[in-house]
């Protein structure tokens, strides 16, 4: 007679295997979203630093035909001027940083965000200087993001508006500023340390917001006033 074989022997997760294999499972999930929001402010870090150039390009083109003079009368006007029927810039979309979260609109009208700022110390009682008055073209900065005040990123700035002047000194404050928007406190991107920026050599680099918003001649920043200030004394 046929013995019998037994049943197989089913083996249950432990609760402990069980607790180990879901917080695998977190970690793993925290681990992967970090990377994937990293990539992410690295991939907007590039196209903000992209539309830099291509504003620079722009200023570049249209200061080759007006005798070198920088667009704009105060900093009130100077994107429409380069947006001025496509002459300069291809489209209003540009002048939105990718790190705005506002909706722009394609046809340019008054309500289209403006990410942007120009230095507003280029003009003297609202008319620009010409790039041959800079002193050191390599450290004075032309355009940044242009943020608004408080704790997270974010702009104010729209086309007809008083567009951002990125900085404005004689305030007392060694912060960046806009207008309309206030003081920032931190960069845009790196936990907000760093912020990208366009120099008057038309190089874009990206920026320590200590270093960006120095305005200062230091020790270890020997060149800070003139970041901000086009020559010295000013103006």
């Amino acid at each position: 007679m046929a013995k019998c074989s037994p049943p197989p022997v089913q083996h249950a997760f432990t609760l402990i295997e069980l607790a180990v294999v879901i917080a695998t499972i977190f970690i793993l999930g925290a681990l992967t979203l970090r990377v994937s929001s990293g990539v992410v402010e690295r991939a907007k870090a590039t196209k903000d630093m992209s539309n830099l150039r291509q504003i620079g390009i722009a200023t570049q083109t249209y200061m080759n035909d007006n005798n070198g003079v920088f667009p704009g009368s105060g900093s009130a006007i100077w994107m429409s001027q380069l947006e001025l029927n496509h002459k300069y810039l291809s489209s209003w979309r540009v002048l939105e940083s990718p790190f705005d979260k506002r909706s722009t609109s394609e046809l340019g009208d008054g309500t289209t965000a403006v990410s942007y700022g120009i230095n507003s110390n280029i003009y003297v009682s609202n008319v620009p200087i010409s790039v041959d008055k800079i002193t050191k073209p390599t450290v004075f900065v032309v355009f940044a993001p242009a943020e608004a005040s408080g704790a997270t990123v974010s702009f104010a700035g729209l086309a007809n508006s008083a567009a951002p002047g990125v900085k404005v000194l004689g305030t007392g404050s060694n912060t960046a500023t806009s207008t309309p928007g206030g003081s920032a406190t931190g960069g845009t991107h790196n936990s907000r340390t760093k912020i990208n920026a366009l120099f008057a050599d038309w190089h874009s680099e990206t920026m320590v917001w200590a270093t960006f918003t120095n305005n200062a001649a230091t020790g270890g920043d020997p060149d800070g006033e003139l970041r901000w200030k086009p020559y010295t004394p000013y103006p």
